[in-house]
This record gives structure tokens, C-alpha cells and sequence, in this order.
């Protein structure tokens, strides 16, 4: 592998996906203390990350899957996850303490996986002239860093939340700040990409 294309690979991941680190952060506080949830986190942003990829390569190649115009609207994802989240949160206030207990197991693959995606929606238009002009041999070297870099970032999401003044503030804070945290990315994605003429 070339250092220096492994080096952008890595530059480009780590611009682009930032704010991963705390939306990940936001989903591991969720299923703190719940049988296979960090299990689910991963599988689903490596799931979300896996389709993100997946666009980004058949564009770079000149298929594409959806209009440029729809892109905003993939804000809907996440938006809707986030007000879901808060009804949660709003419904279950008197009973947290229970709540903590019996639930299912925190974030769902799937959930996690349409925050990913709908979150890394721009990603796709930054990636696809990269790809493009990278050729295959460079575009399976983004595509190795980008997938090792995933995992990188779940560690750290992971890491953040086992910190104890983070995990303390996430416990106490992370019900209410992750449907904020989601529905502030969908209305940005959306205002953003001027979705219903905003």
C-alpha cells in the first residue's frame, strides 16, 4: 500500500466523520450496561458505513441510486429516530430508574446503521470525486482505511463513554441529549440541503 494514499484515506475519513465520535458516544451511554448492545452499535455503523461506501463507489463508477436532490431528505432518518427517542425519554421520565433495567438492549443495528447513512449522506458527494479519480487500486485502498478507521472510531465512541466524568454526564444527560443530538442532524441535513424549500 502507498503511505501517502493511506494517509489521505485517513485524513479524509477523519474530516468528514467527526461528529461519528459523538453520536457513537451518545448510542454506547444508551446501552450502557445492556447484554449485546456495543455488539449492535458496531454491527450498525459498520453496516450504515458499509451502504455510505457502497454509494460512494457505484457513483464514483456512474451508477447512482438516488437524485441529488433526494440526498437532503435522508435528514428524515435521523430526525425521526430523535423525536422517537425523545417520546421515549419524555414517556418513561417518572420510571427511569425501571426503564434502565428492563429494556430490550439499547440501540437496534438498524437504528444505528440510518443515523450512520443519513449522517454520512454528504460524505458521499465528497467521496465520489475522490473515488473517481483514484482508480481501483486506489479506490480499494480508501475503501481498507475507511473500514479500519470504523472501527477506530467505535473504540472511541466506546472509550468516551467508559471515562467517568463522560459516563457520569452521559447517564445522567445522555436520554436527553441523544434525541437532541439526532434531531438537530436531521434538521440540519435537511435545512442544510434545502429539503422542502427550506
Amino acid at each position: 500500500m502507498n503511505p501517502g494514499i493511506v494517509g489521505q484515506a485517513a485524513g479524509l475519513f477523519a474530516v468528514t466523520n467527526i461528529d461519528d465520535v459523538l453520536i457513537l458516544s451518545l448510542f454506547f451511554a444508551q446501552g450502557a450496561g445492556r447484554h449485546g448492545s456495543a455488539r449492535r452499535i458496531v454491527m450498525g455503523q459498520y453496516l450504515g458505513f458499509a451502504a455510505i461506501l457502497a454509494v460512494a463507489i457505484a457513483a464514483a463508477f456512474g451508477a447512482t441510486f438516488l437524485p441529488e436532490s433526494a440526498v437532503p431528505y435522508l435528514g428524515l432518518l435521523p430526525l425521526t429516530l430523535g423525536l422517537k427517542a425523545a417520546w421515549q425519554a419524555w414517556k418513561h421520565r417518572a420510571d427511569e430508574e425501571a426503564d434502565q433495567q428492563t429494556a430490550d438492549g439499547g440501540p437496534k443495528v438498524l437504528e444505528v446503521a440510518a443515523v450512520t447513512l443519513a449522517n454520512g449522506g454528504d460524505n458521499i458527494g465528497v467521496y465520489v470525486p475522490v473515488f473517481a479519480t483514484a482508480g481501483v487500486g486506489g479506490m480499494s485502498v480508501y475503501a481498507v482505511v475507511f473500514l479500519i478507521l470504523v472501527a477506530v472510531w467505535c473504540f472511541a465512541g466506546h472509550f468516551f463513554t467508559t471515562r467517568p466524568i463522560v459516563a457520569k454526564a452521559l447517564s445522567r444527560r445522555g436520554h436527553v441529549l441523544l434525541p437532541l443530538v439526532l434531531i438537530a442532524i436531521g434538521l440540519l441535513i435537511l435545512i442544510e440541503g434545502g429539503a422542502f424549500g427550506l
